[in-house]
């Protein structure tokens, strides 16, 4: 199991598009060298529209029509969110948008062993992730790499050897979590009040 995190990258510098003067600004910048882009959901964002305020300073205007149609928007999107965007560089098309405020929380399963218990993991703010309920496995860190959920984690009996692994998001709402990788694919609930057992 791992989680991804919230990481913070350069866009890369605005350039306008179709050879418009220097001088004239464009509303859509052209992410030179970054695949990744992370920064905060703007007012101007609407049902088929994400704005794109970056890290860096810069305002993305983007369209979600094709991502959606592939179901590859996760979380949705509201003003003031968190936003991850892996970008098709050549257009600046949003290939897999995660929202990261909608990530991060407890999320629990129910313990495959016996069913008794729950575990799970915690998804925090800077790329902070923990265990719960999982002695043997200590999760580490969570980032958002080429639109999949990055985890690092330590397990029990492997020393202080971290492992990382990428998993691809099925889904992500306001109750749910489910991501896979080659061999693994996890299912999360958001944890309620009262939902940890020991």
């Amino acid at each position: 199991m791992a989680f991804a995190a919230v990481m913070f990258t350069q866009c890369g510098n605005k350039t306008a598009q179709n050879q418009a003067p220097a001088e004239e600004e464009d509303t859509i910048s052209v992410v030179e060298n970054e695949v990744m882009v992370f920064g905060i959901c703007g007012e101007g964002s609407a049902m088929n529209t994400l704005e794109v305020i970056t890290d860096t300073g810069d305002t993305l205007n983007l369209s979600l029509e094709k991502a959606k149609e592939e179901g590859h928007v996760y979380g949705g999107y509201s003003v003031g969110d968190r936003i991850a965007v892996y970008l098709q560089k050549k257009d600046n098309e949003p290939l897999v948008v995660i929202n990261e405020t909608t990530l991060m929380g407890n999320w629990l399963m129910p313990n495959p062993i016996d069913g008794s218990s729950t575990l799970g993991m915690s998804i925090k703010d800077g790329g902070i992730a923990e265990s719960i309920n999982q002695p043997t496995i200590i999760f580490k860190t969570w980032k958002i790499v080429n639109g999949q959920l990055e985890i690092t984690l330590v397990r029990e009996g492997g020393g202080d050897e971290e492992e990382t692994n990428s998993y691809s998001m099925e889904k992500l709402d306001a109750d749910s979590l489910i991501f896979y990788g080659p061999e693994d694919r996890f299912e999360y609930g958001r944890e309620k009040r009262n939902d940890i057992k020991k």
